[in-house]
């Protein structure tokens, strides 16, 4: 169920299934754009189920605003135990979560069918 833009350059959507839920991103993650989209992410987190899918293949640009609200989102989950996997990043948001070393705090994976079946690793490990 879509719930809006945060901008004209940030969109996100929010799907609850029977045991995930699944939060697609979409658009450049920045300053500008970040706070509004921010407060909605952090609505989509609750009620979330065992794990939670953050899909960004719709990212086309993430800044250091854009990281730490997914750090953030990753924070909102770790008391009720559920991981945050990350698919599809685009070239520059992985180059990013890989060069500031959030790549290893996330789990990551090409593609939310993907996700779907892979070990979201620790269930409370720390950024």
């Amino acid at each position: 169920m879509p719930t809006g833009t945060a901008s004209p350059e940030a969109g996100l959507t929010r799907e609850r299934l029977a045991d995930h839920t699944v939060i697609a991103i979409s658009g450049e993650l920045d300053i500008a754009s970040t706070p509004s989209l921010r407060e909605r992410l952090h609505v989509a987190l609750r009620d979330v189920g065992a794990y939670v899918i953050i899909d960004l293949s719709g990212v086309t640009f993430c800044d250091a605003s854009g990281l730490a609200m997914l750090v953030g989102a990753r924070r909102r989950t770790q008391p009720n135990g559920a991981p945050v996997i990350l698919t599809g990043p685009r070239r520059q948001p992985a180059k990013l979560l890989e060069v500031t070393g959030l790549l290893h705090a996330f789990t990551v994976r090409s593609s939310i069918p993907g996700a779907r079946t892979a070990d979201p690793g620790p269930r409370s490990a720390a950024a």
